[in-house]
């Protein structure tokens, strides 16, 4: 066996390693998710979201959510709420397979809280814009909605999924800076190509259908996609990131 093949066969098996051990993290205390059956798992609110008839001016977030089941042990799912100008409620679009698999449109509109639990996981705000640049970029990312092309289709893995949809929201409105989890799986699926905005519009990423890249922005620093799981470092947030496990700061 020559030296570059034992080279590769050794990387190769410190990468099934690391992982493995990340998995046990996960799995054995590092990541809680929501235990019990979905049906029954709490939707309520935490109470993050300012209040739509109190708080008039146009506000725009963006949340993320530990996956149901045991999907949550290896990413989150992603969302945009939005609340126009003196509007009374919020309109939370999001990404739901489910949809698909009966035979309607991937992307959901409803009215349902912006800081709601995810079918027990508790949400955490990844963007918050409001005042006169929300309401200026509103229309921008509600067309943004309407024009995503993957309403037809959803995969869990690699993509496109709810994480596919939020960063595909965020490169056309890259006021919203995005900065998406590393657990974010999907959000490296481009709707076309290799080539792409990040999804914070800061910077670039090369894709290979979500699979094997490299992405490199101001927001999300530098990140390294391998069978969609994603490791990197943010100098600007002086954090890394795992998968799995998130962002570790320091």
């Amino acid at each position: 066996m020559g030296v570059a093949m034992r080279r590769i066969l050794t990387w190769g098996a410190g990468f099934v390693l690391f992982n493995l051990g990340l998995s046990l993290f996960v799995v054995f205390g590092g990541v809680h998710t929501a235990s019990g059956h979905w049906s029954s798992a709490s939707r309520a609110p935490l109470g993050i979201a300012p209040d739509p008839r109190i708080e008039r001016q146009a506000i725009i977030q963006v949340y993320a959510a530990r996956a149901v089941s045991w999907r949550g042990y290896f990413g989150v799912h992603s969302w945009v709420s939005i609340k126009a100008s003196e509007a009374d409620h919020f309109t939370t679009y999001e990404v739901m397979g489910w949809r698909v698999r009966h035979g309607g449109k991937a992307v959901s509109a409803s009215r349902r809280a912006p800081d709601s639990r995810w079918f027990g996981s508790e949400p955490r705000l990844i963007a918050d814009f409001r005042g006169k640049r929300a309401e200026a970029a509103i229309p921008k990312l509600l067309g943004a909605i309407r024009d995503y092309r993957h309403n037809d289709e959803y995969t869990i893995w690699p993509g496109p999924n709810s994480n596919t949809f939020t960063a595909h929201l965020g490169r056309v409105v890259p006021e919203l800076r995005l900065d998406l989890p590393p657990t974010a799986v999907g959000k490296d699926f481009l709707p076309s190509g290799f080539w792409a905005k990040a999804p914070s519009g800061t910077g670039y990423q090369l894709s290979l259908s979500g699979l094997l890249g490299i992405l490199i922005a101001w927001e999300e620093g530098l990140e390294v996609n391998l069978l969609g799981l994603t490791y990197g470092v943010d100098v600007k947030d002086l954090s890394i990131k795992l998968p799995m496990v998130g962002r570790v700061g320091f």
